[in-house]
Order: C-alpha cells, then sequence, then structure tokens
C-alpha cells in the first residue's frame, strides 16, 4: 500500500457536517469511513459542488442503477483504480449485479452473456478510455436504446469517473476497509451459546 499524498481528514480538517456525512456513508456501504469523501472534503466548497454533480449522476441518475454499476465498474478497470473497483463492486452487488457478471466486466464488451444493451454501454466506456471519442456505430446502437438526456448522462458518467480514477490514483487514495463489527453484550450472549 501506498502512503497517502493527502490524509484524510478530520472533522476539524473538513467540517462536521462532511465528516457525519463520511461516517454515515461508511455505515451504508459496509466500510470504515469512506477515505474519499475525508480526502476530497479538505477542498470544503469544491466537496460539495462535487458531491451535488456526482450524486445527481449515481445515485441520482437516469440509466438504471445496474448499468450504472457496470459501466463505473468498466471505467474502474480501464484505469486501474483500486478505490472504484473495491467500491461499486459492493454497490454491484447491491444494485444486482451477480458475481458472474462482477467477474466479467474486467473482460469487456466482447465477454458473452451481455445483453445488446449491456454490450453497447461497456463499449462505450471502453472508446472513451480508449479514443476520447464514440464511434458512430456505438453512437447509432445506444441512440436506439437511450434517450438524449440518458445519452449525455452517459458520456457524463464514464468522464466524471475517469477523472474521479486519475484524482485518486494521484492522492494515492487507498480502498476503504470493510466495517469492522462491533461486539455488543447481546451478540457476545449469543456467540457464547
Amino acid at each position: 500500500m501506498r502512503r497517502p499524498r493527502i490524509a484524510p481528514g478530520g472533522r476539524r480538517e473538513i467540517g462536521v457536517v462532511a465528516w457525519v456525512f463520511a461516517r454515515a456513508a461508511g455505515r451504508v456501504t459496509g466500510t470504515e469511513t469512506p477515505a474519499l469523501f475525508t480526502t476530497l472534503g479538505r477542498a470544503r466548497g469544491l466537496f460539495w459542488a462535487w458531491l451535488h454533480f456526482a450524486g445527481r449522476l449515481m445515485p441520482g441518475g437516469r440509466l438504471p442503477r445496474r448499468e450504472s454499476e457496470l459501466v463505473i465498474l468498466r471505467v474502474a478497470t480501464l484505469a486501474r483504480s483500486d478505490y472504484e473497483r473495491t467500491h461499486h463492486r459492493r454497490l454491484g452487488r447491491r444494485a444486482g449485479l451477480s458475481e458472474d457478471e462482477l467477474a466479467r466486466v474486467v473482460e469487456g464488451p466482447d465477454a458473452p452473456g451481455w445483453s445488446q444493451r449491456e454490450r453497447l454501454l461497456l463499449r462505450a466506456a471502453d472508446e472513451l478510455h480508449e479514443l476520447r471519442d464514440v464511434t458512430d456505430e456505438t453512437w447509432s446502437g445506444l441512440a436506439a436504446h437511450l434517450d438524449e438526456r440518458r445519452l449525455i448522462e452517459l458520456l457524463l458518467l464514464v468522464g466524471h469517473y475517469e477523472m474521479l480514477a486519475t484524482t485518486l490514483h494521484a492522492l494515492r487514495v487507498s480502498p476503504d476497509a470493510p466495517r469492522r463489527q462491533r461486539r455488543t453484550k447481546r451478540t457476545a450472549r449469543v456467540k457464547s451459546r
């Protein structure tokens, strides 16, 4: 593991609201407090603007959540972002992706088993990563499945997660550890039986 270039901030460095938000996010995702939020939170005003934008793409976007997670996981794979891959594998499972699909996303759009729509979404992520564009053939295929708003959203989703992968990599942010289970008196009694 590499040492972060900017350490995650605490309550004093990121502010009480961001700190509470980050801790709650960890509970929701089943991880320790996400370093993504406690690191980017050091840029306070920028953090909230970014979070609003990111939240409008996912989970608040118009693409079905399962498809958004497929696209994000493909971007994370292409960008070699351990943080995004680890985090979005958890979220992908919650959005309905099977273990087979989570493994297959690494193979890409040509792997057997994808629907035509899924194949096109993954291909668009590949093309945007490699070409910084989408071929006319892929665009035509996508346009048969997505309206204009969703087409724009797809482009922004891929671009956003490319940017985020680059930022996390340059900052050396490591994936979040799974949340440790607290032993309560009740848990101890149940285990002792």
